[in-house]
């Protein structure tokens, strides 16, 4: 089933301090994540408008219509705020004659910013694909381990929690605890948050809830983080094969996306915190390219198409 997600304008109205020209008493809701410079419309072209779009005008477009006359003027002007768009916003706190009267006409929300209209444009398309992107709740648990978000999966009472505490305890953040609201915000990342009513709260066995921001401090919790690696979770089968090179990539998919991911088994003596801790750094040179196993099977005559270009026998050459 497709869920269509909105935004309140007054979110966004609040989020960059707009100065209101014209609101309507009902609240608005915007559905589309995609913006729109109306030059053309302004210009007598609605082929293929979309008024369910917010519609920046910039200096280009109040050059263009304060070169009209007059009659043609209030024209363009009339019939641009008579196709209904869900919102109109006007950048560099430009002053245009007329705009709040045609607003109040057709009852289309009139706002106005200060800032330049590409720099507007950027921050609020970022801020449009993480409020209106497709979403999923996940179980598990989401921190940030040098600077990589790390979702940890695995089945209740696997020990996700208690991995949690201990890596804030050693100077990482918790974003979220049981439940994990993941974000697709571009084709290539996902971004995931706490449901707000149990943001920074952990649930501890035998312990019971604790309020981690609290306890650890303010430090100690972020409100987002992008995912960059997947861990699994999952109590030790002695009749399983691991991967014990790491040659392997392994991938979870969420939301069409594939992220690097491992499987770790549990069982008692395993220090998770620091399996994770790890497992974080590792990804993170892979990323820049280095992969040990490979580096390792190279120096053994074993080379493989991973195996990293270097003549140099040190571990500096990856540093």
């Amino acid at each position: 089933m497709v869920v269509d997600y909105t935004v309140e304008l007054s979110r966004i109205i609040k989020e960059y301090s707009l100065e209101e020209l014209f609101v309507p008493e009902e609240e608005v809701l915007i559905k589309n994540n995609d913006i729109n410079r109306p030059g053309l419309q302004l210009g007598g072209y609605y082929e293929y408008f979309d008024n369910t779009r917010i519609q920046i005008i910039g200096k280009a477009e109040e050059s263009y219509i304060k070169e009209l006359a007059e009659d043609e003027y209030t024209n363009r002007v009339d019939r641009f705020f008579a196709s209904k768009p869900v919102a109109v916003i006007i950048s560099r706190g430009l002053d245009l004659p007329s705009f709040a009267n045609y607003a109040k006409k057709y009852n289309v929300p009139l706002l106005r910013t200060s800032d330049s209209t590409s720099a507007f444009m950027a921050t609020l398309i970022s801020f449009l694909n993480l409020w209106l992107a497709p979403r999923i709740t996940r179980h598990g648990v989401l921190v940030e381990v040098y600077g990589e978000g790390i979702l940890i999966l695995g089945e209740s009472g696997v020990g996700k929690s208690e991995t949690a505490i201990e890596l804030v305890k050693r100077g990482h953040r918790l974003i979220a605890d049981d439940a994990v609201e993941i974000r697709k915000v571009s084709n290539k990342s996902l971004v995931g948050t706490s449901p707000n009513n149990i943001r920074h709260f952990i649930e501890l066995r035998g312990i019971g809830i604790i309020n981690v921001s609290r306890i650890f401090g303010v430090g100690a919790v972020k409100l987002t983080e992008k995912i960059d690696f997947i861990i699994n979770i999952e109590p030790w089968d002695n009749d399983k094969i691991y991967d014990r090179m790491g040659l392997d990539e392994e991938t979870t998919e969420i939301l069409g996306i594939e992220i690097p991911s491992v499987t770790i088994p549990v069982k008692p003596g395993r220090n998770l915190a620091v399996i994770v801790e790890v497992a974080s750094m590792n990804n993170r040179q892979k990323k820049l390219g280095y992969n040990a196993a490979a580096d390792l099977l190279g120096r053994l005559g074993m080379a493989t198409e991973d195996s990293p270009k270097t003549t140099d026998t040190s571990l500096d050459a990856f540093r």
